[in-house]
């Protein structure tokens, strides 16, 4: 029987306008310039004891001209960030049926910041979120997933996992959790209600 469910956070609880098109928008910089950096920061950030995330950026944005502050690029980064209300709903009510909700994200400490202090629906919604900037646990790292488990005394088979990337829900499947790849909300929710001891 399923008693808890753990869902990434980014494309699920939250949609997201993509970054590198915004940026090549706003200051004409190349999506593959830009994608090539965010990985390598992103990299780096992650994991716990990273440097301030925009000493990171400065390199780069001297190399492409731009003359932008820490609260201009990290404000123009987030604002593009939305609330799925849908999603919120629903660990509502999965909630409200006495399953404990988690969030497992690959996040770094400005975002996650930022997240707390605009997003509290988001944390009131759940029982705990596991950032791995925090954790030191990078999906698809086994250990992200295990953290969870051992933390919350939970087996594999009594857990259920949601992500947007392949990857990840292959290597949930491999740890034994039953696991999906979120293909929209209204699929989602069938899975869980009609496909799922709840």
């Amino acid at each position: 029987m399923i008693t808890a469910i753990i869902f990434d956070l980014n494309g699920i609880f939250l949609k997201s306008e993509l970054l590198n098109k915004r940026v090549e928008e706003k200051w004409n910089i190349p999506k593959e310039q830009f994608l090539l950096a965010l990985t390598e920061i992103m990299d780096i950030v992650r994991k716990p004891g990273a440097p301030p995330s925009f000493s990171l950026w400065q390199p780069y944005f001297k190399q492409w001209k731009l003359n932008i502050s820490e609260q201009e690029f990290f404000t123009f980064w987030f604002s593009g960030e939305k609330m799925n209300t849908e999603v919120i709903r629903l660990s509502r009510e999965l909630h409200r049926k006495g399953i404990k909700v988690f969030i497992l994200s690959n996040n770094f400490k400005e975002r996650t910041q930022f997240y707390r202090e605009n997003f509290p629906e988001l944390f009131t919604s759940i029982d705990k979120a596991y950032f791995s900037w925090e954790t030191g646990f990078v999906k698809p790292d086994e250990r992200a997933w295990l953290n969870i488990l051992e933390e919350n005394r939970l087996t594999p088979k009594e857990c259920f996992y949601v992500d947007d990337s392949h990857k990840n829900v292959l290597v949930a499947k491999g740890l034994g959790i039953d696991a999906y790849l979120f293909e929209g909300l209204n699929n989602l929710k069938k899975t869980i209600w009609e496909n799922r001891e709840i």
